[in-house]
C-alpha cells in the first residue's frame, strides 16, 4: 500500500486500524517501513468501537498523523510469549526492555508521549480516545474518513527527504483492496483452516503410503500439509498438540494391525481430540480451534480407521475365495470314472482328483473336500432335483 501510494503521488496514505495485536516481527517490519516511507501516513483507529491494542499501539505511534474514532481505545502493548506461557523470566525481561526501547524511540521520533508509551509496554495500560488526545498519544479525534482528511489538512509532517504540508481537505479517496494472494494467505492462516489442512494432509499421505499408486490422496495430502506448515509459521503452535495428534493416528493404525478389542482405537481418538484442543494455545489472542472443526475432523479420521478395521474383520470372517483354500466346498462334476483317481471339472478347470468312498462314474456331481498340492479329494455331492 505504501509503494502504491508513493507511485500514484498520493497526498497521504490512510491506514484504518482495528486490531488486537499480532506478531512482534511483523509489527517491527510494518513500523520500520512506515518510518522510512516517502509518503505521509495517517493511521485512523476506527470505526467506532475499534482498538489499537498491543502491536497496534506501535503502528499508531509510528504514523505521521494519528487519530482515533469516538469510543475506541489504544494500549496494552506488553509483549507475550506465543502459546500463552510466561516463558523464562530473564528472556521475558529482555523482550520487554527491547520493546520498551523500541516504542520510546518511535514515540520520540513522531513527537508523541514516550512516557505513556513505555507504560503501555511495561504496565499494559490502555486508554480511551479522549485520554489519548489529552496525553498527546494521538493528534485528534475523527468521526469518519472525510472528517479525518479535513482535520489533517495543513499539518506539516517530516519525511526522509524533508518536511511536507498535507493538503487533504476534500481530497478524493481511493481504496486499496487486499490482493488475491493476501486473501488466500489470510484464509489459510485461520486456525480452523490450518487445523483442517493439517488433518487432511496427514490422512492423505497415510492412505497414499498404505496404497501406493493411488496418487490423488498423496497429491491432496502433500499440498494440504505444505499449506498447513505455511500457516503454522504465523500461528502460536503448541508442539505437544501436534505430537498428540500424530500419536493418536499411530494408535489408530496400530488398531488395524493389533487386536486390542478397541482399546487402541479409543486411545487414538482421545489423543487426537486432546491434541486438537492444545494445538493453538494463546488465549490472550483468541487463537483456538473451534469445536465445529475438531469434532468433524476427529470423527472423520476415527470413522475412516474404524471402517478399515471393520472391513478387515469382515474379510477374516469370509470364506477364502482364492488359492487352494478357496476350492474347498466347491461343486463340480467327474469328467471320467474315479476309481479312485481321475479328472474332475471345478469352476471351469480340470483337476486331478481322488474320490473318497468311491468309485464315481463319469458325470457324477462331486464336492471338493480337501486339497493336497495339485490333487483334490472329492466326495459325492448332495443333489436336489438331479442337479448338484
Amino acid at each position: 500500500a505504501i509503494d502504491r501510494a508513493q507511485t500514484d503521488g498520493a497526498q497521504a496514505l490512510v491506514v484504518q486500524l482495528d486490531t488486537p495485536g499480532g506478531l512482534e516481527r511483523s509489527m517491527r517490519g510494518i513500523v520500520q517501513r512506515m518510518l522510512n516511507a516517502e509518503v505521509p501516513i495517517i493511521v485512523w483507529v476506527g470505526p467506532t468501537g475499534a482498538r489499537a491494542a498491543s502491536a497496534g499501539g506501535f503502528i499508531t505511534m509510528a504514523a505521521h498523523v494519528a487519530a482515533m474514532a469516538p469510543a475506541t481505545n489504544i494500549g496494552a502493548a506488553s509483549p507475550v510469549m506465543m502459546g500463552g506461557g510466561g516463558g523464562d523470566k530473564t528472556l521475558m525481561k529482555k523482550i520487554e526492555n527491547d520493546a520498551t526501547a523500541f516504542i520510546r524511540t518511535v514515540a520520540l521520533e513522531r513527537g508523541r508521549n514516550a512516557d505513556w508509551a513505555e507504560k503501555a509496554v511495561r504496565q499494559a495500560v490502555s486508554i480511551t480516545e479522549r485520554d489519548a488526545v489529552r496525553l498527546k498519544v494521538v493528534d485528534f479525534i475523527a468521526d469518519s474518513i472525510p472528517d479525518l482528511l479535513d482535520r489533517a489538512d495543513g499539518r506539516v509532517v517530516k519525511l526522509p527527504k524533508g518536511t511536507v504540508t498535507l493538503h487533504t481537505r476534500g481530497a478524493p479517496v481511493r481504496q486499496i483492496e487486499i490482493g488475491f494472494r493476501d486473501r488466500v494467505l489470510n484464509v489459510i492462516t485461520d486456525p480452523n483452516v490450518a487445523y483442517v489442512l493439517m488433518m487432511l494432509g496427514m490422512l492423505g499421505l497415510f492412505f497414499e503410503l498404505s496404497n501406493p499408486g493411488v496418487i490423488l490422496p498423496g497429491v491432496i495430502g502433500g499440498i494440504s500439509l505444505i499449506l498447513a506448515f505455511f500457516a503454522f509459521q504465523s500461528l502460536p503452535i503448541n508442539y505437544a498438540g501436534i505430537m498428540l495428534i500424530l500419536f493418536g493416528i499411530v494408535l489408530l493404525v496400530a488398531e488395524i494391525k493389533i487386536v486390542s478389542h478397541g482399546i487402541l482405537a479409543i486411545g487414538g481418538i482421545t489423543a487426537m481430540a486432546l491434541g486438537s484442543l492444545m494445538l493453538f494455545d494463546a488465549p490472550e489472542m483468541g487463537v483456538r480451534v473451534s469445536w465445529w472443526a475438531i469434532v468433524p475432523m476427529v470423527g472423520l479420521t476415527a470413522g475412516l480407521f474404524l471402517f478399515v478395521i471393520a472391513a478387515g474383520v469382515r474379510a477374516l470372517g469370509r470364506r477364502q475365495l482364492l488359492g487352494a483354500g478357496g476350492l474347498v466346498g466347491q461343486l463340480g462334476v467327474a469328467k471320467e470314472r474315479l476309481a479312485p483317481e481321475g479328472q474332475v471339472l471345478i469352476q471351469g478347470e480340470l483337476w486331478r482328483a481322488v474320490a473318497e468312498a468311491g468309485p464315481f462314474e463319469a458325470g457324477t456331481p462331486v464336492r471338493v473336500l480337501g486339497v493336497d498340492g495339485l490333487t483334490l479329494t472329492v466326495g459325492k455331492a448332495e443333489t436336489e432335483g438331479g442337479k448338484p
